[in-house]
């Protein structure tokens, strides 16, 4: 965090960088801040024209991956020093994380990660339920041998990270997994929505699967998601995805609730 002589100034006063300064013009130490977490963040040197993506890239990684917690103020002077770039691509990056729902703008005090309560995970997991069905019944409708093939190989994947266990292996291949059903179902308004709900999941810390039991179990429910699309099945694949998330969602639950 920045220190409390910082952060008794008002905004304009913190740091000396201006909006399109270089970052070694910015002052303020950020070693004690969570940004100090960001270069590991970002993939190499931006090339021209891409700083503000690269930034985006990294900030949103950062938060997704619980590196910068909800909650956390996100400094435009301490993120460009620790971006080694301007202010300019950090504000514009930061507003395209507050229009996907990651970040909050406050008024006269800045920007701070947004947070998650309670009542936040019971309506994304509401959402992501009926979405997920939806996804499921649509590849149900038009499966191929490749979707069956790939589904199976995220599956063995899975059952091999399981047995060791690797659950950080564990949740990649997860993620895999419904990626590749939100693909085949071929709306690409489902698939953009159901990727803003599974950032927002992977924001909840810590992941389902250290919770004993829950590999076995999510690869069974798994199972039955791929069989009924194998089978052509609409109503057995929107109804085993549904399961499938209400499981995830009690897990998750017991999980926060330390039950």
């Amino acid at each position: 965090m920045a220190s409390e002589s910082n952060r008794s100034r008002p905004p304009s006063q913190r740091g000396s960088g201006s909006p399109g300064s270089p970052a070694s013009a910015v002052t303020g130490p950020v070693h004690d801040s969570p940004v100090a977490a960001l270069p590991r963040y970002l993939d190499g040197k931006p090339t021209w024209g891409r700083t503000t993506d690269a930034v985006s890239d990294a900030l949103r990684e950062a938060i997704l991956d619980g590196a910068l917690p909800p909650s956390t103020w996100l400094r435009e002077d301490e993120i460009a020093a620790a971006l080694q770039v301007s202010r300019t691509p950090v504000r514009e990056a930061l507003r395209r994380l507050s229009d996907e729902g990651l970040t909050v703008k406050t008024a006269h005090q800045g920007t701070v990660v947004a947070p998650m309560s309670l009542e936040d995970i019971l309506a994304l997991y509401v959402i992501r339920e009926n979405l997920e069905g939806l996804a499921a019944r649509l590849a149900a409708l038009r499966p191929t041998p490749e979707l069956i093939g790939r589904l199976d190989a995220v599956q063995a994947e899975m059952a091999k990270a399981a047995k060791r266990p690797n659950v950080e292996r564990l949740a990649k291949q997860n993620i895999e997994f419904h990626r590749l059903i939100r693909e085949a179902a071929g709306n690409h308004y489902l698939d953009r929505f159901l990727a803003q709900a599974e950032q927002a999941v992977r924001r909840l810390p810590p992941t389902t699967f250290a919770r004993p039991g829950r590999p076995a179990s999510a690869i069974e429910e798994h199972d039955a998601i791929v069989r009924a699309i194998q089978q052509g099945d609409p109503d057995a694949a929107e109804a085993a995805a549904k399961q499938h998330m209400r499981s995830a969602r009690e897990i998750r639950l017991a999980v926060l609730l330390n039950t």
